[in-house]
């Protein structure tokens, strides 16, 4: 939950980044960085090598224009969905302890107008309100064009395993891989492991790539959320539900924009269902369009890397307020480290070899 709590839009996540490399120092794991911001830390073994990885950034805005009252437009970065904007609070971030809070404005009820009720502003026409009385304060506050703007951040416990709150997607996963390092740093045998975590992905999936292309893995294990289907407006997706456990994408394509996805090596598909079986964990199962990864790109680096996505199931993706299971995070750091335990140097990624 403390990861939640700090701000990291993406190429801007040095705050969330030196938390988790504390992190790391702490269980005695020495961490690497790169020009971009990725960090991560390698574990020797034998066997093929594995990229093990997850994205520390989340989406939001930048400042796109400071009107002379003072008022902010947003240019947005992400998927950030138009219809969940209005009335949000938001933190406009320059530094520790320099933040700002605001708020996206929505239109006075008393003055809607009945052709505006039911309509959804695009996010050119929003403005954020930072008290800020003229665009001198606003400069001399530190707001500038191109200053990170996100939800502001939360983190609340719901009942007895549940947390909803901002950027569960993906400090979830960064959370699940802290989990995994410290593991990994008492174990005695094993695969070599380079555990990831990623900038950039929410911005067209940029950071994964180049950190793999200098790692040439043999295997690349995705960590991030997988939409959980278990209200009633997500009823006919599919079959993931809160609280009973970690799943594995079958199939993911994107559809719109970017025109990518992920259809996984039955080798890791049979491997995650067997280390499933073995942990007595359940494994919940997924295929969908309009989602997408990247370990998209990181499955062509090289002479292709043998991929698969898992995750956790998650409520309200990219909305301010979104909505895990602690239980399923625990149950996938296990999930994952039977998965690891299991790739030896034997382990076959030979299609033609497999049942």
């Amino acid at each position: 939950m403390t990861l939640m709590r700090l701000p990291g839009l993406s190429g801007h996540e040095d705050r969330v980044r030196r938390a988790i490399a504390a992190r790391l120092d702490a269980m005695g794991c020495a961490a690497e960085t790169d020009v971009l911001g990725n960090l991560w830390v390698s574990f020797e073994g034998e066997g093929p090598s594995v990229m093990l990885f997850t994205h520390m950034d989340q989406l939001g805005f930048v400042v796109r224009k400071i009107e002379a009252d003072g008022l902010i437009r947003l240019e947005r970065l992400g998927g950030v969905p138009e219809r969940a904007l209005a009335a949000q609070e938001v933190l406009i971030c320059l530094g520790d302890g320099r933040d700002l809070p605001g708020v996206i404005a929505n239109k006075s009820h008393h003055a809607t107008m009945p052709d505006e009720k039911y309509r959804v502003l695009r996010y050119a026409e929003v403005f954020v309100d930072a008290g800020l009385a003229s665009q001198a304060a606003a400069e001399a506050a530190g707001v500038r064009i191109g200053t990170p703007v996100v939800y502001a951040p939360r983190a609340v416990e719901l009942g007895e395993t549940r947390v909803m709150g901002t950027s569960v997607d993906d400090r979830a996963g960064c959370a699940v891989l802290l989990d995994v390092a410290a593991a990994l740093a008492a174990r005695t045998g094993g695969p070599p492991v380079h555990l990831c975590f990623t900038v950039q992905e929410e911005f067209n999936l940029r950071g994964a790539q180049p950190l793999a292309q200098q790692l040439q893995p043999e295997i690349a294990l995705q960590i991030d959320l997988m939409l959980a289907t278990d209200t009633p407006d997500m009823a006919a997706r599919g079959e993931m539900a809160l609280g009973q456990g970690p799943g594995i994408s079958l199939y993911s394509f994107h559809g719109r924009g970017t025109l990518n996805g992920v259809i996984p090596h039955p080798a890791l598909v049979r491997l995650a269902e067997e280390s499933a079986k073995v942990a007595n964990l359940p494994l919940q199962r997924s295929a969908q369009t309009g989602v997408l990864t990247d370990l998209s790109y990181v499955q062509l680096v090289g002479q292709g890397v043998a991929s698969l996505d898992l995750g956790f199931p998650m409520r309200y993706s990219h909305s301010a307020r979104e909505l895990c299971d602690l239980t399923d995070l625990a149950q996938l750091s296990a999930l994952l480290q039977e998965m690891l335990a299991r790739i030896t140097p034997a382990f076959s990624l030979e299609r033609d070899l497999l049942p």
